[in-house]
């Protein structure tokens, strides 16, 4: 077996391991720094304590782990189902939710990998849309498939599958977000737009283990894959309560734009959409250029005006402190994460965050989703 294929098994026993958990799953394997996954089911239990966050139950869990025929069978499932799997180090994983709070250590994959390292904005809202929401999901899809991006969803009846649906009828690739296992595809009738998804070079993936049910707790979950691969939500047609709230929300939490369709008042259907508006929680957009106000990606192949050098050097116009100097100084190579400029200056994330708010709060530079900085 590869050690690739070990990696991949050990993160599914992890994963079957009693209430570990995708995020101490990932404190171990940063903690131990092992070659692969199943490295970690050899360690001695008193070496497990001594990791933050592994308490005397979970490193008995893993211990005691006995369930490696129900993995060999899992990935036999996926075998079985075409998938592949995508762990949370590998060069594929959408690189905007590597960096939410809970992302997904492992990801099962039906088509093109590739697709999962395109810049996407998401688009959501109710399963059953009127005429008014029907409309506006077809132009926004359209609209993100003509400046050359991808469109995210989740799969269900109603705005979701118009989403996904324009898109491929205008040339462009989506990518579905399940909330249940890879071999079980919901709603069952959407069994032909899968397979239209994955035809014309699009992706559909979950978290969910192979023979995982559609059931409720699980939708939660996956709307904040939805969100988090994105550079931002567009909600189109919304009530108070509901998935596309929830998901809103999520992309909030994650520094995600919330983009919002405004609806007539005294439409109950859309009364979510006018709230968020109210709140000041999501952006009323009325044309596609509102959208690029607010986010910094490639569109059709080039990058935006406001990356290029003419305006790169507004904070040099300022004066600033040596922190703020050498932060700008780096962004002058070209954006960064706030991980890796970090890295680069050599001083904790939480040292950066007073000099990175008062260079925005100036105009110096723009975060953009996923707690990625840029020159203004």
């Amino acid at each position: 077996m590869s050690e690739r294929k070990r990696h991949y098994r050990g993160l599914i026993g992890l994963l079957k391991v009693h209430d570990l958990g995708p995020r101490r799953i990932r404190v171990l394997l940063e903690k131990t720094r092992v070659r692969t996954a199943d490295d970690i089911f050899s360690i001695p239990v008193n070496r497990l304590l001594s990791i933050d966050g592994i308490g005397v139950s979970s490193a008995n869990n893993i211990s005691s782990f006995d369930g490696w025929d129900d993995v060999d069978e899992i990935i036999g499932m996926t075998e079985r189902a075409g998938a592949d799997l995508i762990a949370f180090d590998d060069p594929h994983y959408p690189e905007l939710l590597r960096h939410i709070f809970d992302p997904p250590v492992l990801l099962w994959v039906l088509g093109e990998k590739e697709t999962l390292s395109n810049d996407g904005l998401a688009v959501i809202g109710t399963r059953n849309p009127g005429r008014y929401g029907k409309e506006q999901a077809e132009k926004w899809s359209a609209r993100i498939v003509s400046s050359g991006l991808m469109v995210n969803s989740g799969l269900a009846y109603g705005v979701d599958t118009i989403a996904h649906q324009t898109t491929l009828n205008n040339g462009g690739r989506t990518v579905a977000v399940l909330g249940s296992g890879i071999d079980v595809i919901y709603p069952a009738r959407n069994k032909s737009l899968v397979k239209a998804i994955i035809d014309k070079g699009g992706a559909v993936i979950t978290e969910y283990l192979p023979g995982t049910k559609p059931v409720a707790v699980n939708f939660p979950g996956r709307n904040r894959i939805v969100s988090g691969m994105s550079h931002g939500v567009i909600v189109i047609e919304s009530k108070i309560k509901g998935g596309s709230m929830i998901t809103a929300r999520y992309a909030l939490d994650q520094n995600r734009e919330v983009f919002v369709v405004p609806h007539p008042l005294g439409d109950l259907s859309g009364e979510g959409c006018n709230y968020l508006i109210k709140t000041a929680q999501g952006k009323l957009i009325q044309s596609f250029q509102d959208i690029l106000d607010e986010i910094s990606v490639p569109v059709n192949g080039e990058k935006r005006s406001e990356s290029k050098s003419g305006s790169l050097k507004k904070w040099k116009g300022m004066e600033l402190n040596a922190t703020e100097t050498k932060i700008c100084e780096i962004l002058e190579k070209g954006e960064l994460h706030i991980d890796k400029l970090s890295e680069n200056m050599g001083i904790q994330v939480q040292e950066l965050h007073a000099s990175l708010l008062e260079l925005e709060l100036r105009g110096a530079l723009k975060q953009r989703a996923g707690k990625i900085f840029h020159l203004h």
